[in-house]
């Protein structure tokens, strides 16, 4: 999988209140929509989609944009993030009418509460859906013994691989959302990436296309 350049996330902010956020949420939208696309249970998405999830994020974003500090919240981008995944949190709660699990991921001063286990989003972006009804309890069999082993890595390195191949974060950006420095975020990455291989080297499912 190819990355996108990061997008400029620097605007005057929240200054230039709505129309900078506005900007930036125009200046980051694939990166934005790859991010709900990821988190969203499959059982949510066949009710509502990407860009009404984003949409809905924006308009909570407006509402808070007076609280934003640059200080305790990180820049804009990494923001604008965390009222996405509230607004996901909260689409999921209201949908499916179940509490979701609880996976608080306590990460440097940035806490994060995943509205679907991490290690399902990437099992099901790895070995995806059966083509086949008949297939599907072989799949779904896959897919629990995936998550079992992705389950084996910390909580940080299944972000971090979360962050840099689906939600298409720089390693500057992954960093900051995990509270490290850059260069740890980097060892970090390539250290779960080696593991990942390492546990799902025995499933002949398991897609790497751009996980080298």
């Amino acid at each position: 999988m190819e990355m996108n350049s990061p997008q400029e996330t620097t605007l005057d902010f929240p200054e230039g209140g709505q129309e900078a956020l506005a900007r930036l949420v125009d200046a980051n939208r694939e990166r934005f929509l790859a991010m709900i696309r990821f988190r969203m249970d499959r059982r949510l998405a066949t009710r509502i989609d990407a860009e009404d999830g984003l949409q809905e994020a924006y308009y909570e974003a407006v509402k808070r944009i007076d609280s934003y500090e640059p200080e305790s919240c990180g820049t804009p981008f990494v923001w604008m993030r965390t009222m996405i995944f509230q607004t996901l949190i909260d689409l999921h709660r209201r949908h499916l009418g179940a509490k979701m699990r609880d996976v608080r991921l306590e990460l440097g001063e940035h806490k994060m509460i995943a509205p679907q286990a991490t290690s399902m989003c990437l099992a099901e972006k790895f070995f995806g859906k059966s083509p086949s009804p008949s297939g599907e309890v072989m799949a779904r069999d896959m897919l629990d013994k995936a998550r079992a082993a992705i389950e084996k890595m910390s909580n940080m390195d299944q972000e971090i691989l979360a962050m840099r191949h689906f939600e298409e974060l720089s390693n500057k950006e992954c960093a900051e959302v995990l509270g490290i420095e850059a260069k740890a975020a980097s060892i970090r990455y390539v250290r779960a990436l080696t593991r990942l291989k390492d546990l799902l080297a025995g499933f002949s499912a398991f897609r790497l296309e751009g996980m080298a």
